[in-house]
């Protein structure tokens, strides 16, 4: 079972990946940015690492390309490499030319442009290794 983390201040969106997750292992939740880094280095600090993160980018505290770029630097603290880190997928409504190219810049693996549906989601989680069949 994975371990999941979803940073989405968006309630309607943030239950509906989390309804989508939560067959495929444990979900958390963080509503901003500045929660989603908390988070994610206490699970480092516990050697409970998350699977994958499902980022927003238009989210209060710390924005998520920002976020993606903390937790990436987080990872290196931690002596983890790019390749077996967390999964990182941005999930946002933002499909721009200069958002898509900074994320996958700072790193992240995959980006969904909103609104999400499940297969989209499974099917991204499948290609990176995170869940093996839905």
């Amino acid at each position: 079972m994975a371990k999941m983390l979803i940073m989405e201040d968006e309630f309607v969106s943030r239950n509906v990946l989390k309804e989508i997750l939560s067959p495929y292992g444990s979900v958390d939740i963080a509503e901003n940015g500045k929660q989603a880094i908390q988070q994610f280095e206490q699970a480092l600090r516990r050697g409970e690492r998350y699977d994958a993160v499902f980022l927003d980018i238009m989210v209060p505290e710390v924005d998520g390309q920002e976020v993606l770029r903390s937790l990436r630097e987080l990872e290196q603290k931690h002596g983890i490499t790019a390749l077996v880190g967390a999964k990182i997928i941005m999930t946002t409504a933002l499909g721009d030319f200069h958002n898509v190219k900074t994320a996958f810049k700072n790193q992240c693996e995959a980006y969904l442009i909103k609104p999400l549906d499940r297969d989209k989601v499974l099917s991204t989680l499948q290609e990176l290794g995170i869940i093996t069949s839905r």
